[in-house]
C-alpha cells in the first residue's frame, strides 16, 4: 500500500497496518478482487499488485483466478510480511513478493495483463510518471483496477466506524483522498500522462480507474 518511504510503511508501521488488513479491512479484499476480475474480464496470464503492502489484496486475487501474480512494494519491511501471508495462504507458487517502485516498474514494455492497487496511489510521488509507467507495461487487451475503493458502501460505513476507534484522524484523511478535488486532480494527472483509453468509476464505495490497451 505505499510507494513513498512513509513511517507507517516501514518497521513497525508496517506490522501495524498488516494487523488492520487483517481485522477491519478484512473483508474488503475478497469484494475486490472479485469486481477487478468482473470488470476486466481477465482471469489468468499476469498480474501485478502495485503498492501490495501486506498483499491481502493479491492473495484475495490469487484464491479468485488463476492469475500469475507480484505483490510489489518499494518497502522490504512490507514484503517480509506480505512473504509470510503468502506461505501461510499456500500460495507461493503463483503470488510472489516483488521489490519494486511504481515509477520505474520492473517489467518489459508490454508484459502485464492485469495491473491491480488499491490505496498506494495516495502516496506516489508523480502520479503522471506512475501513470505513464503502468500503461508501458500493459500488453495489448491488458487492463487496470488502480483507486481507493472499499468494495461497497456498506463495507466503507463498517469500516469507518471502526477506524474511528482506532484512530481520530482516519475518516478525515480517508475523505480528502476520495474527494472531488482529488479526483479531478487524478483526472488531470491522467490527460497528463497521455493516457485516452481510461476511464475513473466513482461509486459510494469509492473510486477505480480502468485503463484498456
Amino acid at each position: 500500500m505505499t510507494e513513498q518511504p512513509h513511517d507507517q510503511f516501514f518497521g513497525k508501521g508496517a506490522g501495524r497496518m498488516d494487523a488492520i488488513a487483517k481485522g477491519p479491512f478484512a473483508p474488503i479484499y475478497p469484494v475486490i478482487a472479485r469486481q477487478a476480475i468482473q470488470t476486466s474480464g481477465i482471469r489468468e496470464g499476469r498480474c501485478v499488485d502495485i503498492g501490495c503492502g501486506p498483499g491481502h489484496l493479491a492473495l484475495a486475487l490469487g484464491a479468485a483466478s488463476s492469475l500469475e501474480i507480484d505483490a510489489l512494494d518499494a518497502s522490504g519491511d512490507m514484503l517480509a510480511i506480505a512473504e509470510q501471508n503468502i506461505r501461510e495462504a499456500g500460495l507461493t507458487d503463483r503470488v510472489h513478493p516483488v521489490p519494486g517502485d511504481v515509477h520505474d516498474l520492473p517489467y518489459d514494455d508490454g508484459s502485464i495483463d492485469l495491473v491491480v492497487s488499491r490505496g498506494s496511489l495516495f502516496f506516489w510521488d508523480d502520479r503522471v510518471r506512475a501513470f505513464s509507467e503502468i500503461y508501458r507495461v500493459l500488453r495489448p487487451g491488458g487492463r487496470t483496477f488502480v483507486g481507493g475503493g472499499f468494495g461497497t458502501s456498506a463495507l466503507k460505513a463498517e469500516i469507518t466506524a471502526k477506524m474511528r476507534e482506532i484512530d481520530p484522524e482516519w475518516e478525515v484523511k480517508a475523505a480528502e483522498r476520495l474527494s472531488r478535488r482529488n479526483l479531478d486532480a487524478v483526472r488531470q494527472d491522467l490527460e497528463k500522462a497521455g493516457i485516452a483509453a481510461c476511464e475513473v468509476r466513482e461509486d459510494e464505495a469509492g473510486f477505480w480507474i480502468i485503463m484498456r490497451k
